[in-house]
């Protein structure tokens, strides 16, 4: 059992349900019990940098392609977008060291895959590293259709108690919620939300598995936000200062229980919050099987899980938990799981970085 006793509670609060909407739809991201739930009462595992796809390339932190990772539960896609080559990349720190490729493909994938699951809600994390308007990111929406099933929200700012429910988002068919750290503009494209005044996130990169869950970043007031938590750990290089996933502590960091926990970590912010967090961002979410969603299920007072997830294939001392994977696999331009990456594609991200942090003297992220 989890430490989440007290988390039942705030399923009997206000958050319950946004209004006494009755929504059409009988099922909701898998389960009867969401339909009538409030966004901001349900708690979704997400994939951190989801577009950083190899199972072997240092700069990685999945190694599940976009429609797997969507099958086997993950419903939070947090993606680094930069301007390349005349368009928008996604790409890890810089598109030298990793290049996911175009944003419109991905969302192409995406959109796809939301088409042909029509009672599920999926939310999307849009780091705009290049700082790029609205508009620009409104035009890869269009081109990849995923517009006319994005959620705009009536105002720019919502509280965590006034988000609508799974099922009346499911009915109007609006079921993609876009968040973007920088540069939203709710009157040019309102289903691109600005983060920062909806969201608190707390610390990111961290080294230690403590997980505290105190608020890092907001322009808001937190208690009245959706809540994010960054639970991924990091490691640097002990003859550089390099920053990359903690590969060897993937099966205690994305555990159900313990130190370090999936579990632990949303217990703290339940200590911090009194409710659950609505977003845990993983590395490698697949590297303990179904633990994460386990937690999540949990969390939001529903039956366990009973799919199985891909099998994880990073290596490096992780071994999956799970059987072989029931999801249906696309092949497409981000369809990167298997077989890693040749030697040269391997490794010149990590000689570039290394190039990169001794020419500006500082460290470097690759988690």
């Amino acid at each position: 059992m989890l430490p989440f006793a007290l988390v039942a509670s705030t399923l009997n609060s206000g958050l319950v349900s946004a209004s006494s909407y009755k929504p059409r739809a009988s099922v909701c991201n898998g389960h009867a019990e969401l339909c009538d739930r409030s966004y901001g009462n349900v708690t979704f595992i997400g994939s951190h940098d989801s577009y950083a796809i190899s199972a072997t390339q240092v700069a990685a932190n999945q190694d599940q392609n976009i429609t797997t990772q969507l099958n086997d539960g993950v419903r939070m896609l947090q993606v680094q977008a930069h301007s390349y080559d005349g368009s928008i990349h996604l790409c890890h720190t810089s598109c030298l060291l990793l290049d996911g490729g175009l944003f419109s493909d991905y969302l192409t994938e995406v959109n796809t895959w939301v088409v042909a699951n029509p009672n599920e809600v999926l939310s999307i994390l849009i780091v705009n590293s290049d700082n790029l308007n609205a508009s620009m990111y409104g035009a890869v929406f269009e081109t990849s259709g995923l517009d006319k099933v994005s959620y705009a929200p009536t105002k720019a700012t919502t509280s965590v108690a006034d988000w609508p429910t799974l099922g009346s988002m499911i009915d109007s068919g609006l079921r993609v919620v876009t968040f973007m750290d920088n540069s939203a503009d709710f009157t040019t494209v309102p289903y691109i939300i600005d983060e920062f005044s909806n969201v608190v996130e707390d610390a990111y990169n961290a080294v230690e598995d403590s997980f505290p869950c105190t608020a890092n970043r907001s322009t808001g007031t937190p208690e009245n936000q959706l809540v994010l938590t960054n639970h991924y750990l990091d490691q640097v290089g002990s003859s550089t200062s390099i920053v990359t996933p903690n590969k060897s502590k993937l099966n205690q960091t994305n555990a159900e229980t313990g130190t370090g926990s999936v579990g632990q970590g949303a217990s703290n912010c339940f200590q911090i919050y009194a409710r659950s967090p609505n977003f845990i961002l993983l590395d490698f979410y697949d590297a303990a099987g179904l633990a994460p969603f386990n937690v999540a299920a949990e969390l939001n007072d529903v039956s366990a899980p009973t799919n199985t997830v891909a099998n994880y294939t990073g290596g490096d001392g992780s071994t999956s938990t799970s059987t072989k994977s029931t999801a249906s696999t696309t092949s497409t331009s981000s369809s990167l799981s298997g077989a890693g990456p040749q030697f040269k594609s391997e490794m010149m991200p990590l000689i570039v970085a290394v190039a990169v942090a001794v020419m500006a003297g500082s460290g470097l992220m690759l988690a």
